[in-house]
């Protein structure tokens, strides 16, 4: 899974709380009219920002509510706003550097658990959430299509963006746990959004070389492309840690549930760790 986390240096969750169609913003109509749905994440997405839809997981309320956060994931800028608004249009005019709302602590914890976009992700995301929610029932969120539906339960914690992969396999909850206590488990990191993929997957050979679980560890120094290979440098303790890698195409897979023509998708093979 590592080294597939989808770019993200900018998020905006927004609650549409009730069943989601193909697209949670243009094909939920007892939700939002497609025609504001489509104005949102262009206003969105023109900010170079990533739009996702979140509701809470169980039952869903009567009377539905309209809370948004923003998010920001750059290394060393990282920030989290939360607000709400009275009605889906309002989305349209909420500043997008988040200061119209209260900036928070965090984490926001969201599950992908969009079945019309895959049913693994209804299936395997929703029950991934549940068990979050058992425990920290107040940061937990269920969220529309995140990318890398073949690694489903996929899960995203901002404001670091540190994107997961088959968290219902594992202890959900305890993943939750490990980064209220600063650190993670890179066996279903999948990376941070706000890196290049070849960051992501060279800090993960990192890691597993190192044993170093803390999220602010192994930040990038430099990235080189040569002739024989990827070259990542990562600040570590005492020195700083190069990663040679080489990019492969894999072998033809399904790319989600529902795929039924398989193809190949871009992996990244160690060829060394070495410390300064």
């Amino acid at each position: 899974m590592y080294g597939t986390a989808s770019a993200g240096h900018a998020w905006a969750m927004l609650e549409l709380s009730g069943g989601w169609g193909q697209s949670a913003f243009l094909d939920s109509p007892a939700i939002i009219d497609r025609e504001l749905g489509r104005a949102i994440c262009r206003r969105i997405e023109a900010a170079r920002m990533r739009v996702t839809a979140i509701r809470r997981p169980g039952r869903r309320p009567e009377t539905p509510r309209w809370r948004w956060f923003i998010a920001y994931c750059d290394e060393g800028q990282e920030a989290l706003y939360h607000g709400e608004v009275d009605g889906p249009r309002d989305y349209l005019d909420i500043a997008l550097d988040g200061s119209d709302g209260e900036r928070v602590a965090g984490p926001l914890v969201t599950v992908c658990a969009h079945g019309k976009h895959d049913q693994c992700c209804a299936v395997r995301g929703r029950s991934a959430a549940a068990d979050i929610a058992a425990e920290y029932p107040e940061l937990v969120w269920e969220c529309s299509h995140l990318g890398g539906d073949r690694f489903a339960a996929t899960m995203l914690v901002l404001p670091e963006g540190l994107c997961y992969g088959r968290v219902d396999s594992t202890d959900s909850a305890g993943l939750v746990r490990l980064y209220l206590d600063g650190r993670l488990d890179h066996r279903y990191l999948r990376g941070r959004t706000s890196l290049p993929h070849a960051v992501q997957a060279a800090q993960h050979f990192a890691r597993d070389a190192l044993g170093d679980n803390r999220i602010d560890a192994l930040s990038p120094l430099s990235v080189e492309h040569r002739p024989d290979g990827i070259h990542v440098v990562l600040a570590a303790e005492p020195g700083p840690v190069e990663v040679v890698m080489v990019e492969q195409m894999s072998e033809p897979l399904l790319s989600m549930c529902r795929a039924s023509v398989p193809g190949p998708v871009r992996t990244y093979v160690l060829v060394s760790v070495t410390s300064s």
